[in-house]
């Protein structure tokens, strides 16, 4: 499967529960679902795809997690996040796989997590690792999240989906305690993490670009260290310490990215798409995307 696969096609035609027409309504209304990888029978999707809906899995098993530019092999208990304009597919190691996985599209992300702590996640955050192996005392505490999610999704209470945030919100601050163990175990200094952090979320609330119409606001170094109110060159030193990559670097990959996006998933020309990502002329826009993918922007979208 290539392209985009929608919550309509993961029901009707991955999960096997009907037909297209009688999930249409998903399309206009916020939804969330939380399933047990062992006891669905998935039909096998074995290429890259995109989804419209954000996705969180407990893995307990083997496997490779591909991704457009890497994959990452993991073994045993893992929480992965697969943002919505990530390509990504799952492929299966181990013959057991177990483990929880949650499903949520843009409008439940409206209705209930448009906060901070939403944002500095690998959901909304591109720059930010997806992949967290597990102990068994972490995946414990995770596993225990889903089950309660699954038995709230089982329920009737009228309000259940306001208890289920509060669970998401519970395992985003799980997240948040592996990411800065990390950190601290790394001992990078705090205060350039946290500059980092807010120097990937100022980028990543640029994306993703859902009209023509609009257009990247920052894209140089210099810009976001001018709205952080800092030297550029204490951003620079900051964004290489947490990293290990260069600000230009970080940018440009995750302009190319949306790049690939764009050219994939949307009819708009070339020239649009220069435009819209803060290019100034359709050529620096072309020497820009050849030099970070080795193919012209043309080339890319006849190739997909």
């Amino acid at each position: 499967m290539t392209g985009l696969l929608t919550l309509q096609e993961f029901y009707a035609s991955i999960l096997n529960k009907g037909t297209m027409e009688q999930f249409s309504h998903l399309s206009r209304m916020s939804h969330f679902n939380v399933f047990k990888r062992g006891q669905i029978q998935c039909a096998r999707i074995t290429e890259l795809h995109r989804t419209d809906f954000h996705k969180i899995s407990l893995i307990i098993g083997d496997g490779i997690v591909h991704f457009e530019d890497s994959k990452v092999r993991v073994s045993g208990k893992t929480l992965i996040f697969y943002h919505r304009n990530v390509p990504h597919v799952w492929e299966p190691v181990s013959e057991e796989q177990q483990g929880y996985f949650c499903l949520f599209n843009t409008q439940f992300i409206d209705t209930y997590l448009l906060d901070n702590l939403f944002r500095d996640t690998p959901l909304m955050n591109t720059a930010m690792n997806p992949v967290y192996p597990l102990t068994d005392e972490q995946a414990a505490q995770i596993e225990f999240i889903f089950k309660q999610m699954h038995d709230e999704m089982d329920g009737n209470y009228i309000k259940k989906y306001e208890i289920i945030v509060h669970y998401l919100h519970i395992l985003l601050h799980q997240t948040n305690k592996l990411r800065f163990q990390n950190i601290h175990e790394d001992k990078k200094p705090a205060a350039s993490v946290v500059l980092t952090t807010l120097f990937m979320e100022m980028l990543e609330r640029q994306f993703p670009i859902d009209s023509s119409d609009q257009s990247l606001a920052l894209k140089k170094p210099s810009e976001f260290a001018e709205k952080l109110a800092i030297h550029v060159n204490h951003l620079n030193r900051s964004i290489k310490e947490v990293t290990g990559k260069s600000t230009t670097e970080i940018i440009s990959s995750r302009l190319a990215n949306e790049a690939k996006a764009l050219l994939r998933h949307t009819d708009n020309s070339v020239a649009e798409i220069a435009y819209t990502l803060g290019f100034e002329h359709p050529s620096n826009f072309n020497s820009f995307f050849k030099k970070q993918t080795t193919l012209t922007p043309r080339s890319f979208r006849e190739g997909t």
